[in-house]
């Protein structure tokens, strides 16, 4: 069986600690998404007006592109155990190894 670490609410101090350690994280991930959008509004701003004639964008923008980038480019989040299937990857390397054989010069 697996041994299971349970929050015992009944102890005294237990709900405060847990609510502090609810907080603090909320305070993390807000403070970490300011530096993140930031990050990502002074790159853009830097970058995209100079190489590609593109107009600077705000904060909010440059949230709205780090939300549309990850739906494009992450997707769905991959949920339990990744059972990858590498049976393709077999089959292309064994097609591409036999036709570079097939390709070079006998001697």
């Amino acid at each position: 069986m697996y041994n299971h670490r349970h929050i015992n609410f009944h102890k005294p101090g237990t709900i405060l600690r847990f609510v502090g350690w609810a907080i603090l994280g909320v305070l993390f991930a807000a403070v970490m998404g300011l530096i993140f959008g930031f990050a990502v509004m002074w790159l853009w701003n830097w970058l995209m007006p100079a190489l590609f004639g593109l107009p600077s964008i705000g904060f909010w923008q440059a949230w709205g592109l780090v939300i549309l980038s990850h739906i494009l480019f992450k997707s769905f989040p991959h949920h339990g155990s990744h059972h990858h299937d590498d049976r393709w990857k077999k089959k292309f390397h064994e097609k591409f190894m036999r036709e570079e054989e097939e390709a070079q010069p006998r001697e």
